[in-house]
């Protein structure tokens, strides 16, 4: 008995989205094509016929990247990897790549790009506390300040509070030129940096002058409460055990919290107090959710996601 291979055709609405959905030479269906080499992919006028073993998930994949393009999103190779790899995990890209958070300093719209991204977006908006665990070039901080924003923008909190270890990583602070802020200031550029992605840098200058904005060491926040605010805790892999359980008993009303961390980047001699305080979530099932990244996660670049992999494996 002969097997008859599955066929799926998917028709294209208009020309002009089939010559995006395609790209320049061809170049992102030879991506797919490459990425289901069981599947064959044959193009005539505006359909796209797709015939294999998973000729279902490459028509889906087609009928998505559609949906983002007539979404208004412009599609290139890290769009089709990551569209890929998500509609092999029974993903669907169109709901993850279209979730607007708020519009950029340079006119564009921050968006999750890929399915964990949008959980740990997800698990801001209905959480007060959540904890983002993974790799360099996920996103954590990045996402975190741009909901942050978003939050001060719709009045959801009164003010936003930045604030992470200033632990040296082979470096010695007493070599750095400057008084005590200046010396630490270097450790606090990354938040600095995803802060003025989000908003133009003249009025986050401004909002920091009024301390709507707060961008801090850890050891700053020692003794306060911090009501009505949403703080972010990034690099928490450095803080110790002593430190995140000051920090978590810092949140007063009205808060949202992140907390962020890379478990594999600790520069600490003793046990991390973002892994103790995972490790208590887990143990006494707390109401706080985990966010787990992992390398498929990572978006900062190829090169990045290079190295990550070569220095876990």
């Amino acid at each position: 008995m002969t097997t008859v291979a599955p066929t799926v055709t998917v028709v294209v609405p208009g020309a002009h989205l089939m010559a995006e959905l395609l790209g320049q030479r061809d170049e992102l269906l030879r991506r797919v094509e490459d990425a289901f080499p069981d599947v064959a992919v044959v193009v005539r006028g505006n359909e796209i016929g797709c015939s294999g073993p998973r000729a279902h998930q490459v028509g889906r994949l087609f009928e998505e990247m559609v949906l983002l393009l007539q979404s208004g999103e412009r599609l290139d190779q890290s769009v089709m990897d990551r569209s890929i790899v998500m509609v092999r995990a029974e993903q669907r890209p169109s709901s993850v790549l279209t979730d607007d958070i708020l519009k950029g300093s340079r006119g564009r719209m921050v968006r999750p790009k890929t399915a964990g991204q949008k959980r740990y977006v997800d698990a801001i908006r209905e959480n007060t506390i959540t904890f983002g665990v993974g790799p360099a070039g996920t996103g954590k901080s990045w996402l975190a300040v741009a909901m942050a924003v978003q939050a001060l923008h719709a009045r959801q909190v009164q003010r936003i509070v930045l604030t992470r270890p200033a632990v040296e990583a082979g470096e010695r602070l007493g070599f750095l030129p400057g008084d005590l802020m200046a010396k630490i200031d270097p450790y606090l550029r990354p938040l600095y940096d995803a802060l003025y992605d989000m908003m133009d840098p003249e009025a986050a200058v401004k909002l920091i002058e009024r301390q709507t904005i707060e961008v801090a060491p850890l050891a700053f926040m020692r003794g306060r409460t911090l009501n009505n605010s949403f703080i972010i805790l990034d690099e928490a892999q450095n803080t110790t055990i002593a430190e995140i359980k000051m920090f978590l008993t810092r949140i007063g009303e009205d808060c949202l919290t992140v907390v962020n961390g890379d478990i594999m980047q600790c520069d600490l001699e003793n046990d991390s107090g973002l892994r103790k305080a995972i490790d208590l979530v887990r143990q006494r099932n707390l109401p706080v959710p985990v966010v787990e990244f992992s390398l498929e996660d990572i978006v900062r670049s190829g090169v990045c996601a290079m190295w990550v992999r070569a220095f876990e494996s």
